[in-house]
């Protein structure tokens, strides 16, 4: 068995410590580009979302290397991203890709033994004890709260950093120094090293940067190629984001699903405006924007995939919030058509509009 997985922002590097731990082989498939983009689009069809394209290609990607087995988490939520794992695997059958399917769904929906059973196949190949492979497991877990947390002080130092593009070559150079190691406790020492270096770049404190939360629908978020690396782009303005949807937050909220103590401060936050679950991210999406309101953002920035339902509810409601707190928010929909030349204009017409603001607001 040679696992591999879709892209998920920072996800492959928490995989990875975890297999390269286990001693299971897997197959990392290259970072999500116009390749994988280009092979999903034309084999998926045509009404699909952005992120069901992609990943069909670094599906084909990674099995082109010699991966036989797809991990995905999956949905029984009323988002479509329920129906993928069925849909991929059907796709790539008739193809002629013979791989198996590995779905992770929540223990809730599919039960307690079924779920075991799932992560068991995981491990199957394994030589490593029960209590090595649980080390193992923790160990990516903290990996996976270690680069999240770096990523999220890199994008909110970009704002204040004296020498420019400091935090972006760190983070850029701290993926790398992970990836190129093999040994699961090396690399978690490597991401403890960066937090430490990002510490102690030099900033600026009498700045006052524009800040911009960044919200939702997950996979556009948190996988950078899909939202043509927007968090990379506002580093280079010099702006601070912030996203509170992360891998780690992804992880926690499923765990405490069960107990309805999942992302409590998010979901009063949307009470007033959207107090019900209809799918997706969506009210996480509406008590970002409300929460970014309070924590004194300049803007908000939504983003999602072309025909993704949940988040057209999300859009229908922002304006009635950028109104109401007199809180700008742009909406950004992407597929596989958008251009990265409107889109730069769009990004940097919605950061004067902040500016602007701001002098009037001195004014």
């Amino acid at each position: 068995m040679k696992i591999t997985f879709p892209h998920l922002g920072n996800v492959y590097i928490a995989a990875k410590i975890f297999f390269d731990g286990i001693g299971v082989e897997y197959v990392i498939p290259p970072v999500s580009n116009k390749a994988a983009l280009k092979v999903g689009s034309l084999y998926s069809p045509e009404e699909m979302c952005l992120p069901f394209k992609i990943m069909i290609g670094n599906y084909i990607q990674a099995i082109e290397k010699g991966a036989d087995t797809v991990l995905i988490v999956g949905s029984c939520g009323p988002c479509r991203f329920g129906e993928y794992s069925e849909l991929q695997m059907n796709l790539l059958k008739k193809l002629g890709y013979n791989v198996n399917f590995i779905v992770l769904d929540y223990c809730d929906d599919i039960g307690k033994e079924e779920f075991l059973r799932r992560v068991s196949k995981i491990v199957s190949d394994s030589k490593k004890s029960n209590g090595e492979i649980i080390k193992c497991a923790l160990r990516a877990w903290k990996a996976q709260k270690l680069v999240d947390g770096i990523e999220e002080k890199a994008h909110y130092l970009a704002g204040y950093e004296v020498n420019k593009g400091e935090c972006k070559k760190l983070l850029h150079k701290c993926r790398m120094d992970v990836v190129n190691t093999t040994n699961s406790e090396e690399a978690v020492n490597i991401l403890k090293s960066y937090r430490k270096k990002l510490i102690h770049i030099p900033i600026d404190k009498s700045k006052n940067p524009i800040k911009i939360s960044v919200m939702g629908e997950i996979y556009t978020v948190i996988e950078p190629f899909s939202n043509l690396y927007i968090e990379d782009k506002l580093m280079d303005y010099g702006v601070c984001t912030k996203r509170m949807l992360t891998p780690t937050w992804w992880v926690k909220d499923a765990a405490l699903k069960t107990f309805k103590l999942n992302s409590i401060k998010m979901r009063k936050a949307s009470n007033e405006y959207l107090p019900l679950y209809i799918g997706g991210h969506a009210r996480e999406c509406i008590g970002e924007a409300v929460l970014s309101y309070k924590n004194g953002f300049d803007g908000a920035i939504q983003l999602f995939p072309m025909g993704c339902m949940p988040e057209i509810v999300s859009k229908s409601i922002l304006p009635t919030i950028s109104r109401d707190k007199d809180f700008p928010i742009m909406t950004l929909v992407m597929d596989e058509m958008s251009g990265e030349n409107g889109y730069i204009t769009r990004i940097e017409a919605f950061l004067d509009l902040l500016e602007r603001r701001r002098e009037r607001c001195i004014i």
